[in-house]
Order: structure tokens, then C-alpha cells, then sequence
């Protein structure tokens, strides 16, 4: 039977040995029963833009990405908070397909939503108000007009505030808000979801004008790299 993998916030980076290697070894192990590899955002613990594309860690992820289609494996990714500047040069070198976030697939019969998961975290409105300005053409086209160098430097002062600030947020806020979540199913008609970003891996169950929805969490690969398998029957967690 074919099935579909789903995974997210893997955060790669020379810095992430536990989930760089976890990494290649998905890759290295998926069959020709895998219809297609969904990466729901934070592929990389950064991406400053496509000119850091050249570096040796950068070229070792995406040939590996790219020796998929070669095998008939279908690769898809979506932009999540760290690497949104993701753009079409990584995308083609990767031989992937971008996907928007949200995307709703039909996945073997069920209407499946996917989404990084950052939007649904209303309750941090300090992260989503810097969302909005990072997120915006003016921005993104000041930054990437800057020197590679100078553009990590930034990134890794942003990464160490982020640190710092997270210490006295609630862990509540950071997590996704119900009512968020249930006007997104709601839009899309009552889907099942699979999202990141929070780095809580688990199933949830959400009742929504009478409609049973499932929503699943995809875990953080720094500390257990485990992947979402949906097929026919339905949907389970394995472990890389």
C-alpha cells in the first residue's frame, strides 16, 4: 500500500548532528511504497536566502532531496518561521514543489489540511505582529539586498532574543489557541490537519459545529525525530 510521510521542524544546521543524521537516514531508507515526503516547514534552522545555497552542509540536504525524484518519490515544502525566505532557486535545486500555507489536499479520500502551525499561535501577539513585518515584500527585499554575511549576523542576534524572550512567556501562549484552530477548520470545511511549530507531537480531537476533526502535531526533530505516515486507513507516527 502507498502512503504519504509527513515531517517538519527538523532544524538542520551543522550545529544539529542528532537531527541531521536522522535526516539521512529518512532519506536513505524510504521504499517506492512512499507516494511523497511532505516537509511542513523549518527544513533548516535558518536560511539567510538561495546565495547560501552553495555552502557543502546546504549542497549534502538538497542532493539528498533532489535523489528523490530519481526514485519516484514526490517532495514537498513549506516555509515555516526559520526558513521562509526559502525561495525558487532552493526550490528547483531540491526538485521540490512549494507549497502555501495552508494547502488542503484530498490524501486518499480525506480532506487533509497541512500548515506549518505558526499562524494558529494567536496568543503570542508579540511573535505575530514580528511575523507580519518579516513576512511582508519590504522587508524581505531590504534584507536579502544585504550582504550574506550581515544577513546571518542579524538572523543570529534574532535567534538569541528569541531565546531570551521565550523564558518569560507562558508555555500556553506558545502553543496554538482552540478558537484559531477551529476557525481554520471551519474555512476549509472541517479537514483533518497536520501541522508543526510547536514542538508538541500528539493527536488531538477537535468538535467543531458538530464535526469531529483531527489535528495532528509533527514533533521536533532535535529531540524526537519521528515522522506522520498517512495512508488509506488512516494515520500513525513511526520512528526514524
Amino acid at each position: 500500500m502507498s502512503y504519504s510521510l509527513f515531517i517538519s521542524d527538523l532544524h538542520l544546521s551543522t550545529d544539529h548532528a542528532h537531527s541531521s543524521k536522522a535526516f539521512q537516514r529518512l532519506i536513505s531508507k524510504l521504499t517506492a511504497e512512499v507516494e511523497a515526503l511532505y516537509i511542513l516547514g523549518d527544513l533548516f534552522e535558518y536560511w539567510a536566502g538561495d546565495d547560501d545555497l552553495d555552502t557543502s552542509f546546504h549542497t549534502e540536504v538538497v542532493n539528498a532531496l533532489h535523489g528523490l525524484s530519481a526514485r519516484g518519490i514526490n517532495l514537498y515544502l513549506m516555509h515555516g518561521n526559520r526558513d521562509f525566505l526559502m525561495g525558487n532557486k532552493l526550490i528547483q535545486a531540491a526538485g521540490a514543489t512549494l507549497l502555501s500555507d495552508p494547502t488542503l489536499l484530498n490524501l486518499y479520500g480525506t480532506p487533509t489540511l497541512l500548515s506549518h502551525g505558526d499562524t494558529l499561535c494567536t496568543d503570542d501577539i508579540e511573535y505575530q505582529e514580528f511575523r507580519t513585518m518579516i513576512r511582508s515584500k519590504k522587508f524581505q527585499g531590504k534584507f536579502l539586498a544585504q550582504p550574506l554575511v550581515e544577513r546571518k549576523a542579524y538572523i543570529e542576534q534574532l535567534r538569541q532574543q528569541s531565546k531570551a524572550a521565550k523564558q518569560s512567556k507562558a508555555n500556553e501562549i506558545m502553543d496554538v489557541n482552540d478558537e484559531a484552530v477551529a476557525t481554520l477548520l471551519r474555512e476549509y470545511n472541517y479537514p483533518r490537519l497536520i501541522h508543526g511549530h510547536t514542538h508538541r507531537p500528539n493527536q488531538h480531537e477537535h468538535m467543531v459545529d458538530n464535526h469531529l476533526c483531527e489535528r495532528w502535531v509533527l514533533s521536533d526533530w532535535d529531540q524526537q525525530p519521528i515522522a506522520l505516515r498517512c495512508d488509506a486507513t488512516g494515520c500513525s507516527t513511526i520512528n526514524v
